[in-house]
């Protein structure tokens, strides 16, 4: 029962499902035209044709960081799921033209929709949020957005934007929503990001045509510094190798430095008593001072410390332990469902 006392993070492994068990549905659509990844768990894949006894009454869906690729979130999502008893779809979509499309499908649609205009920029991407919900889910249907990083941002943009959602929670990992480029991380790549990003695409253009062996060989040499890399990571780290995706994901990246500068205080204080922040104590993308200003600015509001080190890139390490305490902070809210 989910009133059930929730167990430690650290005895996650000993639910009676093994998260590794959980099977994931991927599906690549075009979603305002750009080719988008979904990754779905649950037997839900389908809430708008579905029987009306089927649908379930809330979907978690995460927004993710930069890169914004569903698969970064794998281990996340299956972990999520468990830990809700299976009760509720857990959903990921990926930002808009950040993966690498299956083959016979393009990074765009071959269309002459106004709406592809910056589609792959912060605006775009927000817009491509909500008109995914608009197309897959129902208008009533309640919601628990996950931001991380940069999609805590767009779940802040999403929720101004469209007020009419059913958001019953808005949980914001890691929230760069102020500031990025005053970072102390924000004060190195901005340069890069915003005049020298060109740079890379020829190093990157070269590596793609290397074996798969020799891609993961590089990756899991770039992730040595992690005593357990997740697995799930590092397989999705390989489609990185792509000019088009990585194109994408730094032109968002430079427009996260140009735009994400004031904290949306008003959007925040309209939304306080269903959002949950969540900061780390040593994050060089949304330093500790940022969670002690926010603090003091909004004292009622449930913004926490990370107390156990989590990194800025959780999913890279610690999924499941992450999980688990998200389903512990909603133990109230699901229970009055």
């Amino acid at each position: 029962m989910l009133g059930a006392a929730e167990p430690p993070p650290g005895e996650a492994s000993m639910r009676r499902v093994s998260e590794d068990q959980i099977p994931l549905h991927e599906e690549f659509i075009y979603c305002c035209g750009a080719a988008t990844q979904v990754l779905k768990c649950g037997p839900w894949r389908d809430l708008l044709n579905g029987e009306s006894t089927d649908v379930p009454r809330l979907l978690f869906l995460i927004i993710p960081g930069n890169p914004g690729l569903a698969g970064y979130y794998r281990t996340f999502i299956q972990a999520l799921y468990c830990g809700l008893n299976q009760q509720y779809p857990v959903w990921a979509v990926s930002h808009a033209g950040h993966c690498k499309p299956p083959s016979g499908m393009e990074m765009t649609e071959d269309t002459d929709i106004k709406e592809l205009e910056d589609i792959f920029g912060l605006h775009g991407q927000t817009e491509h949020k909500l008109d995914f919900l608009r197309k897959n889910v129902p208008k009533d249907m309640k919601l628990v957005l996950i931001g991380h990083s940069i999609g805590c941002y767009i779940t802040l943009e999403m929720m101004k934007r469209a007020s009419e959602l059913k958001v019953l929670r808005a949980v914001l990992l890691f929230p760069t929503i102020e500031r990025m480029a005053q970072s102390p991380k924000g004060k190195f790549m901005t340069p890069l990001l915003c005049k020298l990003r060109y740079i890379l695409y020829m190093p990157v253009y070269l590596l793609s045509f290397l074996p798969e062996r020799a891609k993961t060989s590089i990756v899991r040499f770039a992730l040595r510094g992690l005593k357990c890399p997740d697995e799930a990571s590092i397989a999705t780290s390989i489609s990185l190798f792509s000019v088009d995706c990585i194109a994408n994901i730094l032109y968002m990246a430079s427009q996260e430095m140009l735009k994400v500068v004031d904290r949306d205080n008003t959007t925040i204080q309209q939304n306080l008593k269903k959002l949950i922040f969540y900061y780390g104590t040593a994050d060089g993308w949304c330093p500790q001072q940022y969670y002690e200003e926010i603090k003091m600015d909004f004292p009622d509001g449930d913004i926490r410390l990370c107390e156990r080190g989590f990194r800025h890139a959780f999913v890279l390490d610690a999924s499941k332990e992450m999980a688990a305490m998200i389903t512990h902070w909603l133990q109230d809210d699901l229970t009055k469902l």
